[in-house]
């Protein structure tokens, strides 16, 4: 059974910086495209990074040079390092897996961040 399993939120100062943890199990990364989403109360869900199976990673405009995503097929598990937080970064955070031989589509529980001003 597939699992994502995010860690990592909680409450932050604006400038701050958090790591979000997704630990995934009968994952094979090389042939899924692994993805961070956030979504704030009021708003749709919306993609913050994502790494392909080729490792090529990609990044909303409103997060490039602040946020990274890698991954770790050793420990399978997905990262999301993200620094000089904003208030606008608050959300809940969801770890995705996108891809395999039936081209499936899990995701994760999610975790909140939460940027003070």
């Amino acid at each position: 059974q597939v699992q994502l399993v995010e860690s990592g939120g909680g409450l932050v100062q604006a400038g701050g910086s958090l790591r979000l943890s997704c630990a995934t199990s009968r994952i094979i990364f090389s042939i899924y495209t692994m993805g961070w989403y956030r979504q704030a109360p009021g708003k749709q869900r919306e993609l913050v990074a994502a790494i392909a199976g080729s490792g090529r990673t990609s990044y909303a405009d409103s997060v490039k040079g602040r946020v990274t995503i890698s991954r770790d097929s050793a420990k399978n598990t997905v990262y999301l390092q993200m620094n000089s937080l904003k208030p606008e970064d608050t959300a809940v955070y969801y770890c995705n897996a996108k891809g395999g031989i039936r081209n499936n589509d899990y995701w994760g529980q999610g975790t909140q961040v939460t940027v003070s001003s």
